[in-house]
């Protein structure tokens, strides 16, 4: 015996009670997860105040060169490939490369970059004005940053060695010389596997790349300023 057809008003009600019994069924799936939120880490730049103390900022300043370089301009970096995202990279034997679940950058990797080689030329005092690729002010020198190596090394077994190696390039605007190319790097052991200990000792290395293309690049200027004084 067939049965008579549900009304529509009866349709209506009987899909609305599936839904709600679908809803309920699945409510844990929904608003329950057992994944942990993702960490971002931020690195400081050596001399900033965040990692200075404040007696010792101050004692830095009072005997801080006077600023007689002139205005560079940080071009935007170029990383290379796989490093030009947020990810915290590492690196396995065999040539693998991976990154941190959970963990990242709090943005790309040549943008984060750029901003703390500009807070290090800032923080040392040496320059008159330092700028970042979005200035449109004319600098009397350009700084062009490639990141060859930004990650957390595991080929030797254990806790990482982190590695930043920056390749630079300082030009002079004014007649587009090639001012002096130079290689500034650093490298630091993370104290333990966790995350913790690997972005601390991702800022002790970022921070000696940093210091070592901070005194390089000021090198660079005076010696081509002075030239170029001779030669006039």
């Amino acid at each position: 015996m067939r049965t008579a057809p549900l009304a529509p008003q009866q349709c209506r009600l009987a899909a609305a009670l599936a839904l709600g019994t679908a809803l309920a069924a699945g409510c844990t799936n929904l608003f329950h997860s057992d994944a942990k939120p993702e960490q971002t880490y931020v690195l400081r730049a050596p001399g900033s105040p965040a990692t200075v103390p404040a007696a010792d900022a101050t004692a830095a300043a009072s005997a801080a060169p006077l600023a007689d370089l002139g205005a560079i301009q940080v071009l935007h970096p170029v990383a290379a490939p796989g490093l030009d995202g947020p990810h915290i990279i590492l690196v396995q034997a065999d040539h693998r490369m991976n990154f941190y679940v959970g963990s990242r950058w709090p943005a790309p990797l040549p943008d984060m970059v750029e901003a703390l080689a500009a807070q290090t030329l800032r923080a040392a005092g040496e320059w008159q004005s330092v700028q970042d690729s979005a200035s449109a002010f004319p600098p009397e020198y350009v700084l062009q940053i490639s990141v060859r190596r930004f990650e957390a090394d595991y080929t030797a077994g254990g806790a990482p060695q982190v590695e930043v190696v920056l390749d630079c390039t300082l030009g002079a605007r004014q007649g587009r010389e090639l001012v002096a190319t130079f290689v500034a790097a650093g490298s630091a052991p993370a104290a333990s596997d966790h995350m913790r200990e690997v972005v601390a000792a991702f800022e002790r290395a970022s921070g000696t790349a940093l210091a070592s293309l901070e005194s390089q690049t000021a090198a660079a200027a005076r010696a081509y300023a002075a030239h170029a004084g001779a030669a006039h």
